[in-house]
Formats: C-alpha cells, structure tokens, sequence
C-alpha cells in the first residue's frame, strides 16, 4: 500500500494530465484531478517485461503472441466468469479508434445512434464526426446514483429509428456497476428492436464490494449475437501510453465486418509494448489490483467525509466502480463557465467540467481520486478555497 502513497512529480515528463495545464488553462501552477490516468507507478512486473523488450534492441513488426491470448482469457475467466474463445479476440489500439471502426463496420452516414446523457465525452464526438446523427437519453437518478431510462429510451428507438446503442459500463462519469437485472431489461429492450450494442467495459475491473460487474455478453446468451465489446488492461493498470485494448467479438459475421474495417483503416497491428504489457500486467497483476481498490476506495470515503464536514453544498455521487466521483455544484447556482472559472483561477484546481458528458451534466465536474491521499488532500482543499 505504501507504493500508493508515493508522490512522483509527473510535471516535464511530456504528461497530457500535467503538462498540458498552462495551454490549456493559461496557468501552469493548478493541480490536475481530472484527466483518467492514476498518478501512480505501474506495477513492477509490466516495468521488468517493458524493459526486458526494450533491451531486446530490435524492435520490429510483432504478432500477438498465443500467451497474450491464452492470458487474456484466463483474467476474463477468472475475474469476470466470462468465457471467450482466442478467435473472438481483437486487438486495437484504444476503445475510442475502435468504436469509430465500429461505427463504420456497422451504421451508415445519417444513420441515428443513442447514449446516454452523461457519458464519457467521447461517445458524442466519434458518432458526430464520422456523421452520423446523435442521439442522447438522459440518464435518471435514484437514491444518489443513476437508472437507465427504458421507457424514454424506446420511445426515442421508434421515434428517430437507433440502429446501434454505445454503451458505458461500468459508468463514466457517474461509477454505476450496471446490474445484471438492468443490463437484461436493456439488453432485451435492444434486442426487440434490432440494435447493435457497443459496450466499453473498460472500467470492468476497478469494482468495489459488494457490487459485481457483469459483461453485456454474459447477461444472456443472445446477447453475444448483436454486441461488441471493447476493454483494456491499460485503464486498470495505468499503462494508457502503451496503447493497446482489445475487442472481444463472439458472432463471426460481426466479427467479419469489424475486421474488414479495421484493414480499410489500417488499424490492425499493435505496437510491441502493447502487447507485452498487457500480458504482464494481467499474468502478474491480481495483487496490485487488490491493493489499488482498497486505496481508491478509502480516497472516495476521504471525499466523502470532506465534503460532509467542509463543503456540503457539494454532492457527490458515490461511485461501485470506477476511480471517478461525479460532484454536484447545482447549489452555488453558478453557470458551467463559472463555476470552471471559480474552480481554476480561484481554487488552483482542475477537474473535468460535467457539461462536457452532456447537456445533463450541467453543474457538475468530474473529479479523478487515483492520486496519492497527500496529492488528494491538497485537491479537495483547493476545491473549498473556491468557494470561500
């Protein structure tokens, strides 16, 4: 645990977290809990296999290996009870190229895609900029945290005729766990109208007790008949830079269609580092993995007890997954511009605006806690000087 604890000082290391502020923000002197990599070193195992590649001192063209395969199946089984055979495994280099290939594979220009409001920003972007239409149904909430609307859900299906949904689970930016039982209803509801499913599970494997993430695949067995998934090891194990995920498809006919994709774009090789890395961090990674939900965790109750005792007009929603807090700034009554400006030019600090995942995202920011407590602590602190 005390390798958590660690404060590394990431600014001039060429860091998108850190070292993109001052253009970004005109300050060069705030503190970054926003963009979702950890502040943390990644695990010793993926270093020595890294640098054992490294001092190989050639580095050409590499095909995955049949160990990547074979170790990737084995942390699905293991962790996710999810079985999957080597041939429905694909590799890319991120979700986001790869739900643009999916767009591609599977829709045409004008075509309407749903999701939902808010999420990860990106889902907006690769839907409008490969030019289809964007479709979004707000998420509710319910007991401080968010429900899938089913019924409004089906009426926008019919009404502007959705031919594939995207969606986040677990949730980003709200850290839902999606329920088996509400995955199923939403399964069903996709099913009865013919629409393609592109899950990103990214997030799949950082889950706080006593929720459990199931993979929209393994809800039902018809599931795997009209769905994609898309992972990675990258995001559990703070290896964003090596660029790698995976796209898990079970229906060959899907599976044809993405791969055809994927040589019209050129975009089916991977470097070396991608898969070396992902191999060592899930062959070695369960105890640091183990270790790194208990420190996130007593980061998120660090929140939550300071927000109780020093900034209450603050809400947060508690995450089941995820190292991401989703904050209600609603009672200031600020607009999102100035509630960012409050924040980044009185507080120091940056977090990712909410209006940014959606329209319903108003108010709102994201905040990042897979900082060591030192570096959160100094965060939260500065987010209470905004308001002072």
């Amino acid at each position: 645990m005390v390798e958590f604890d660690t404060v590394y000082n990431r600014r001039n290391t060429n860091c998108s977290k850190w070292d993109s502020i001052k253009d970004t923000y005109g300050e060069d002197d705030l503190l970054p809990l926003w963009i979702a990599d950890m502040d943390f070193k990644a695990n010793t195992p993926v270093l020595d296999a890294l640098r054992k590649t490294a001092e190989q001192g050639i580095l050409g063209y590499s095909p995955a290996p049949d160990s990547l395969y074979k170790t990737i199946q084995n942390w699905q089984q293991r962790h996710h009870d999810y079985s999957i055979s080597k041939e429905a495994i694909l590799f890319n280099s991120g979700v986001v190229p790869s739900l643009s290939l999916a767009i591609q594979a599977y829709t045409e220009p004008g075509d309407a895609i749903l999701i939902h409001d808010p999420v990860y920003p990106p889902f907006a972007k690769v839907v409008e900029q490969n030019d289809r239409k964007l479709v979004r149904s707000q998420l509710l909430t319910d007991h401080e945290h968010f429900i899938m609307d089913l019924e409004g859900m089906e009426k926008q299906i019919i009404a502007e005729n959705i031919r594939l949904f995207i969606l986040c689970n677990p949730h980003n930016p709200g850290g839902r766990v999606w329920t088996k039982t509400e995955l199923e209803a939403f399964g069903k509801l996709c099913a009865k109208y013919d629409i393609l499913v592109i899950s990103d599970e990214i997030h799949q494997d950082l889950i706080f007790a006593p929720h459990v993430f199931t993979t929209f695949m393994n809800v039902h067995p018809t599931f795997k008949d009209f769905s994609i998934t898309l992972t990675a090891a990258t995001k559990t194990f703070n290896l964003a830079g090596i660029k790698n995920s995976m796209i898990f498809i079970e229906n060959p006919d899907l599976r044809k269609q993405f791969v055809a994709a994927q040589e019209r774009n050129f975009q089916n090789e991977i470097n070396i580092f991608g898969y070396v890395g992902t191999e060592a961090a899930y062959e070695h990674g369960d105890k640091w993995l183990e270790d790194l939900l208990v420190y996130l965790k007593g980061n998120i109750d660090t929140v939550s007890e300071f927000l109780k005792t020093e900034l209450p007009a603050v809400k947060m929603m508690h995450p089941e997954g995820t190292y991401l807090i989703w904050l209600d700034f609603s009672a200031f009554k600020l607009t999102d511009a100035q509630l960012q400006n409050q924040l980044i030019h009185k507080g120091k600090v940056v977090l990712n605006p909410g209006i940014s995942f959606g329209p319903n995202g108003t108010q709102h920011m994201r905040l990042n806690v897979a900082c060591p407590k030192e570096t959160l602590l100094e965060g939260l602190l500065r987010i209470k000087r905004s308001f002072e």
